[in-house]
């Protein structure tokens, strides 16, 4: 049995023996089909009648690596459990996989990703009249559009912008690079700072090529950029621990929420295959800029 044929057998049964409402029945398959993604992936290539406990292990393990936040893996994990439930009182399976997988523990701590309100909070605190505030909204914009280190971020060249295309090119942890599609928010707010605020600047030598600078043409450190983040959230009144590893986060998790590839999400973080083989599926670059256009909040 397939997949699709089995996925569309639990939608029946959510429908017509559960009677859930249509939005319910949406996310139930919506968290089967990213668990399916998962599974016919050039790494694996698992049918769901062959699918084990310790698959179902690394596919919770991608998603913690993608970012997304313990809310989002418990209602995931929740979904998948529903789904093998109904697979074995159904006697399609004999032995039910996902039995002895644990959701993540949620406790107290505050959730490490915004949702997009906070996120249109943290911009609108912003005060675009001041040098600092135009670069600090190209920033933000940048970070969440491009799900960027920060590392990444304050080494960011502006010779590796190809904005015209859509694209940023990205040096990532051990100088591999790749590229990463860029929306139409970003881009202009990287445009504007440029023109407005950057080219009425001195900049000290061995930082011309720095995207992001300060005040005296220097390339900014990772902990102005906490600092910077730090006081936005102070100001817009986001009551959470937040840093820029916050966005990268957020990234993720709504790209996939929203129903993006795994595998997309997953080369446009820089992430390395989680099995030991690492065989990694480079996506055609057409289709990265597509899930953007898609999926994302801002695009």
């Amino acid at each position: 049995m397939t997949w699709d044929l089995l996925i569309t057998q639990f939608k029946h049964y959510l429908r017509l023996e559960r009677a859930l409402a249509d939005n319910s029945i949406e996310a139930y398959v919506r968290d089967i089909e990213k668990l399916k993604q998962f599974a016919e992936s050039d790494d694996h290539n698992i049918g769901p009648l062959d699918i084990t406990h310790n698959n179902l292990t690394d596919f919770i393990q991608l998603l913690n690596e993608l970012g997304m936040s313990a809310f989002s893996q418990a209602r995931i994990i929740s979904g998948i459990k529903s789904f093998f439930k109904y697979l074995l009182f159904e006697g399609i399976i004999k032995d039910d996989p996902a039995q002895l997988i644990e959701a993540p523990k949620l406790g107290r701590k505050l959730p490490d990703t915004l949702d997009i309100n906070e996120i249109d909070k943290l911009l609108a605190s912003i005060d675009h009249s001041t040098p600092e505030g135009t670069r600090n909204r190209a920033i933000l914009e940048t970070l969440y559009s491009c799900g960027l280190r920060v590392s990444e971020l304050i080494t960011l060249r502006l010779s590796h912008l190809y904005l015209e295309a859509g694209y940023v090119r990205v040096i990532g942890k051990g100088d591999k690079e790749r590229l990463v599609p860029i929306g139409g928010e970003a881009i202009k707010y990287i445009n504007i700072y440029r023109n407005e605020v950057r080219n009425h600047l001195i900049i000290k030598p061995g930082n011309e090529d720095y995207v992001f600078v300060n005040r005296r043409g220097a390339k900014l450190t990772r902990v102005m950029i906490f600092t910077i983040i730090k006081n936005l959230a102070k100001a817009a009144g986001v009551n959470k621990n937040i840093s820029p590893h916050t966005f990268r986060h957020s990234f993720a998790t709504h790209l996939i929420e929203g129903g993006a590839d795994l595998r997309a999400v997953q080369e446009m973080l820089g992430h390395e295959s989680i099995t030991t083989t690492e065989i990694y599926t480079h996506l055609d670059r057409s289709y990265l800029q597509q899930v953007i256009k898609e999926f994302h909040p801002r695009s």
